[in-house]
């Protein structure tokens, strides 16, 4: 079948479910009056008329309806086939490289890593999983997830999940032998446990807030982890006192449990949490934007 005859066939086929060259012409975008020529050179074409006309209204000869019947389905399966060739054209595909810090990819990747896959079959996900602070264009990474105040000024950020908090932390056992610290600075005279954040060589300070302004502590304590799931472990044998993000993940079960109780709440606000951030033009590629609209509906606090 040549090119022609197909578009032929269909404007037959709109004009007979119209009921109307007017109305199958405002269909197709033509003229009603190419479309009238359009018809009538098929019927000379074919040999045959394929449809009755009257002022007001079109109907099927007995031809017309025969051809109608036998070119409709097949005219369904070539649309088909065509839309079909269009989605996977505009399918997102390839790879995607996402960077996120460990508590994150617990709390907001991981919960939606089978969905994600069920809705985009072609992307291949590549996960970073790390506490280092990366700059994520040098890096080669798509897209990376990190707390507000770490936000490039030159990259588009989205907030996700939520607010978050850090608190203080120690199991009933170590708090019965050597106290409960009252405020930020008593932390000198307890065991802490500290985390050196990845990447930085850096021990992190503990932050607090009080009285309009925020305070800042360096403890010292018998432990130093680069993983902080591994301080709340610690805290709940009676190592010493643990400051970590609250997750239901990971500190929730323990409070729950009574292995930990926490210390100085008054002095641990909630803070701008996770956000997703990415180069503009990134925003561009299929494949990209599907991974930042995905997380952005299903990203749940943590």
């Amino acid at each position: 079948m040549r090119g022609h005859e197909y578009a032929d066939l269909k404007a037959f086929a709109t004009v007979a479910e119209a009921g109307s060259f007017a109305r199958a012409a405002e269909r197709l975008r033509i003229s009603p009056s190419t479309l009238s020529q359009t018809i009538r050179t098929l019927e000379e074409r074919l040999g045959v008329r394929l449809l009755n006309r009257t002022t007001r209204s079109v109907s099927l000869t007995e031809a017309g309806s025969r051809l109608l019947t036998r070119f409709q389905p097949a005219m369904a399966e070539m649309q088909a086939a065509v839309d079909e060739a269009r989605a996977l054209r505009d399918a997102p595909s390839g790879t995607v490289r996402l960077h996120v810090p460990r508590l994150a990819a617990t709390v907001l990747v991981e919960p939606m890593l089978g969905a994600f896959n069920a809705a985009y079959p072609d992307i291949v996900l590549e996960l970073a999983i790390s506490d280092a602070v990366e700059d994520i264009v040098a890096g080669g990474f798509d897209v990376g997830i990190t707390l507000g105040e770490l936000l490039e000024k030159d990259m588009v950020a989205v907030a996700l999940g939520g607010e978050l908090r850090q608190l203080a932390v120690a199991s009933p056992a170590y708090l019965a032998r050597h106290g409960r610290p009252e405020t930020p600075a008593d932390l000198h005279a307890h065991a802490c446990i500290n985390w050196r954040k990845p990447g930085s060589g850096k021990i992190y300070n503990w932050e607090f807030f009080h009285d309009g302004r925020w305070i800042t502590v360096a403890p010292e304590g018998p432990l130093i982890v680069s993983h902080r799931e591994m301080a709340l472990e610690a805290a709940a044998q009676g190592v010493g006192i643990a400051f970590a993000y609250w997750s239901a993940r990971w500190m929730q079960p323990l409070l729950e449990a009574g292995r930990l109780e926490t210390v100085l709440e008054a002095f641990c606000p909630p803070f701008p949490g996770w956000h997703l951030y990415y180069p503009r033009q990134r925003y561009a590629l299929p494949a990209v934007r599907a991974l930042i609209d995905f997380l952005r509906a299903n990203a749940k606090p943590g």
